[in-house]
């Protein structure tokens, strides 16, 4: 069914050129500008649909500023061919294309479709797992220490986490490893350090995933705080230029230290922040390398949802 008005035809040729070359934004501007559709109607028209999406989020989406993302954005994008009277798969084609693009300009860094793809991974092993997404747990502390190898490669890493049961009868946590693009999960070994031991593991070698429950040595009761300490050895992929960490709800204090092999350092190390992984990255502040250490850190008092990083550049 169409959706155009008497103003239809506008710009046809225009939307022709920007199907065929993209951008995505570009083609979701020029197909909103020839059906002549003012955005609270397309926004009406996506109810109708049984898909909710804020006005201005499609601004965004039309601006270049943020791309779909999440499972119910991608279902509006679908939605939009039919509503803008778009060939089937238009939009999901350039938004795809976009993302191999950025992939290739930017490839020590991950790119928004395997942060997307590590995220359904994710779904499928908690579902298998038969956990929540929070666990029953509400994070009071979380220190994690990477590793990064004489290879540039990331070796693995340590985290500590303090937490907080919200309901009686937790007793394991749900730990998650995203290795570096070309990572071998196969290789990549889960250890429980401390109070904790080690229960079901799944992997995926697609996405670099690797999912590992530590169980602890008793039930907690809604209330009562735990720590433990783990880490995942790696060492499996090629050069690291980043290490981030995604957070599905605001919790506590992290520290995130990375620590490079001596004589391996890169010249320049900074933060960055985004809301999801369609987001714009933000809060970009260089930091400080203590070669003395081989280290930087950040510290985050009180962490939001979303996702928090440091980045690195090396020599040449």
């Amino acid at each position: 069914m169409s959706y155009g008005t008497q103003h239809a035809d506008t710009g046809v040729p225009a939307l022709e050129t920007a199907l065929r070359a993209g951008p995505f934004h570009v083609a979701l501007r020029a197909a909103i500008t020839a059906r002549g559709l003012p955005l609270h109607r397309v926004q009406h028209h996506l109810t109708r649909h049984g898909v909710t999406v804020g006005v201005t989020s499609l601004s965004y989406w039309q601006q270049g500023a943020r791309r779909p993302q999440r499972t119910e954005s991608l279902r509006a994008v679908r939605a939009l061919e039919e509503i803008l009277d778009l060939p089937d798969e238009s939009l999901i084609r350039l938004l795809a294309k976009d993302e191999e693009h950025a992939a290739r300009r930017s490839p020590a860094t991950r790119s928004y479709r395997s942060l997307v793809e590590a995220s359904g991974v994710l779904e499928q092993f908690l579902a298998d797992l038969g956990s929540t997404p929070d666990g029953g747990l509400h994070t009071v502390g979380h220190h994690e220490r990477v590793r990064i190898g004489a290879r540039r490669e990331l070796l693995g890493l340590d985290s500590q986490h303090i937490v907080r049961a919200h309901q009686d009868g937790v007793d394991r946590f749900v730990a998650v490893h995203h290795g570096d693009p070309g990572c071998s999960t196969d290789h990549v070994s889960v250890r429980a350090l401390e109070n904790c031991r080690t229960g079901r593991v799944r992997r995926h070698r697609g996405t670099g995933v690797v999912v590992a429950e530590l169980l602890f040595d008793a039930r907690l009761r809604a209330g009562d705080t735990f720590l433990f300490r783990y880490g995942f050895e790696d060492g499996t992929a090629g050069p690291s230029s980043e290490y981030l960490r995604g957070f599905g709800f605001a919790g506590g204090q992290y520290a995130l230290q990375v620590r490079f092999t001596e004589g391996v350092l890169p010249v320049r190390c900074h933060r960055f922040a985004q809301h999801s992984p369609a987001a714009p990255r933000g809060g970009r502040q260089d930091l400080p390398l203590s070669t003395g250490h081989r280290a930087v850190h950040v510290v985050e008092p009180q962490v939001r949802a979303g996702i928090l990083g440091i980045g690195w550049d090396w020599e040449g």
